[in-house]
């Protein structure tokens, strides 16, 4: 049977490559893979669950060469108490956080919009609160046991706490008492700006996290994060200047502040260091939910 490419051949030698000849490729083409496809699936291996994970603490941590092909000129600045291993909570309660910025559009340091007080507080907390939602979400993954954000809230606001300055003033202990957590997470937002040069913009994300005890008030994870998404199009010409230039400001979209978001979040929590006390202990009370299951069921 003829291959594929000696039929192409064929059909460029004797000028028929026509919009029939080329659909009729795509065709032997599709039905090829689909063949190739039923094999694989017949010869799927019976893959075991929990294996040993390549990259478990390093997969999607930017590395030096990763800024310097993406323009990214931000980084991560981390502290962790150096007693974090034997104090590493089990329970957390990821707070809510403050946003420190104009809560207005800002494009080259430049506001474009105007908000009144009203409208610049519920910004605010949608930026804010943004960033806690993807601080949760790579939180979620590791091996600690969260508060319901939900939950969290309403448990601030029926105590009076409904900003910042009130909720710094709020020593850990007592929230720990509240929320029944081992340690909370304090954020902030610091910038939250776009940058728009012609040829080149980017969103930047900068945001402070810090994790400390609820039982002695002691900070045992700090982080202070900057995300630049930029978008780099060099352009000589002057017709490619004028597309690259509406081509890069394309880039100023909310899906593209949402990447920098949540690359911001996950650089921060990659670096929390892996507990294995906190993994044995969820693996006991594992085994432990089962003995009492079983001694149920034999009752």
């Amino acid at each position: 049977m003829r291959s594929l490419a000696d039929r192409f051949c064929s059909f460029r030698r004797a000028g028929k490559i026509t919009p029939v000849a080329i659909l009729t490729l795509a065709a032997l083409v599709s039905l090829t893979a689909g063949g190739c496809a039923s094999s694989a699936a017949s010869n799927y291996e019976n893959r075991p669950f929990f294996q040993d994970e390549y990259g478990l603490g390093t997969h999607g941590r930017k590395t030096w060469f990763d800024h310097l092909v993406e323009v990214d000129p931000g980084g991560i600045k981390t502290y962790v108490a150096p007693d974090y291993d034997s104090k590493a909570p089990q329970t957390i309660a990821i707070l809510p956080f403050a946003d420190r910025g104009s809560a207005n559009y800002v494009v080259d340091k430049i506001p474009l919009t105007h908000r009144d007080q009203k409208e610049r507080a519920a910004w605010a907390w949608t930026d804010a609160n943004r960033m806690r939602r993807a601080i949760t979400g790579y939180m979620a993954s590791r091996e600690f046991q969260q508060a319901n954000m939900l939950q969290v809230d309403e448990i601030l606001k029926e105590h009076g706490i409904d900003c910042a300055e009130k909720l710094d003033k709020l020593d850990p202990q007592t929230l720990g008492q509240w929320l029944g957590v081992d340690a909370v997470v304090y954020g902030e937002v610091t910038r939250y700006e776009a940058y728009y040069a012609l040829l080149v913009s980017a969103y930047q994300v900068d945001a402070d996290v810090r994790m400390v005890s609820t039982h002695d008030g002691h900070v045992l994870y700090k982080a202070t994060g900057a995300r630049y998404d930029v978008n780099l199009m060099p352009a000589f010409d002057p017709i490619d200047i004028a597309i690259n230039s509406g081509l890069t400001l394309l880039q100023l979209r909310d899906v593209t502040l949402a990447r920098a978001e949540e690359e911001d979040a996950r650089e921060i929590v990659l670096r929390i260091p892996r507990s294995e006390k906190l993994t044995n202990q969820l693996i006991e009370q594992a085994h432990d939910r089962q003995l009492e299951l079983e001694a149920q069921a034999a009752r």
